[in-house]
């Protein structure tokens, strides 16, 4: 008799699977992104000085794979039009080795540490955020001036460094306006980078190698990799420590703080206040 009891079908727990299934696949809300940035930011914001100096000059000198990626490419790759676009592919690799390794790259923190300040507009997270700034762009700038060094010697193939040369005065060579406004779109690319990332979850390889391609196969301006490129430059007698810093280095850093803090660190912002007001 026991056997012909019908017993009532848990709903309830049918009903929490279900959600359960419906939250692991859907996207992650813009203010929970937000949230999770901001966190990061103000963890970066503690580090000391010492380890954003030596978090930064690991991050320049590992942004030399890019340049060095991009002519291996080019060394080999046949004479085509298509090969530019190959080629580019090397240009992750320094963002690849930096942000997989979680090292301090400048551009990150154009995003990262801006939103601590504007979740709580005080004198002294300002100051904050201009001490971690300075800090990890000297010590970018540091390491791509070392990774330059090494550029000039047996480290590198004599093979590789038409290409390197080749990249370098491309890179250094558009001019102060026109690298400002090519910074700009570097700027937003990093910073959709880095908005991007807790989504991403394990398919964060792809998606640093897609947004860093875009930069390299736009032809932006991008202040560390290009730093590598302007210091090889410079510590070869190729270029001068003048039009390095007034045509290439300022514009290029004002570009990509326009483009990852004025543009899209704003609008990323300007879409969740009214979200995390409420809470």
């Amino acid at each position: 008799m026991d056997s012909l009891i019908i017993r009532p079908k848990d709903t309830s727990r049918d009903e929490e699977k279900k959600e359960d299934k419906v939250k692991e696949a859907s996207p992650l809300p813009s203010a929970l992104i937000y949230e999770i940035i901001r966190r990061e930011g103000e963890e970066e914001l503690e580090r000391t000085n010492r380890s954003l100096i030596w978090s930064g000059v690991a991050a320049g000198l590992m942004m030399s794979f890019s340049v060095l990626g991009e002519a291996i490419f080019r060394t080999y790759l046949p004479d085509a039009r298509h090969a530019y676009l190959i080629e580019n592919i090397g240009y992750s690799f320094g963002f690849l080795l930096v942000i997989m390794g979680r090292l301090q790259l400048f551009t990150e923190n154009t995003i990262t540490t801006v939103f601590p300040f504007l979740a709580n507009p005080k004198y002294a997270l300002f100051l904050a955020t201009m001490r971690l700034w300075t800090i990890v762009l000297v010590a970018n700038v540091v390491g791509a001036f070392a990774a330059a060094f090494v550029m000039h010697t047996g480290a590198i193939s004599e093979e590789f460094r038409p290409a390197i040369q080749s990249l370098s005065e491309h890179a250094t060579g558009m001019g102060g306006w026109e690298s400002f406004l090519r910074g700009i779109p570097a700027g937003i690319l990093v910073a959709a980078l880095v908005w991007s990332m807790p989504q991403a979850s394990t398919g964060r390889f792809f998606v640093i190698l897609a947004f860093t391609w875009l930069i390299a196969a736009g032809d932006f301006t991008h202040i560390i990799a290009g730093s590598v490129e302007m210091a090889y430059l410079v510590t070869g007698g190729d270029l001068s420590p003048g039009p390095a810093l007034f045509s290439f280095f300022l514009p290029v850093l004002a570009g990509n703080i326009v483009g990852g803090t004025a543009i899209f660190t704003m609008i990323a912002y300007g879409q969740v206040v009214d979200e995390i007001g409420r809470r």
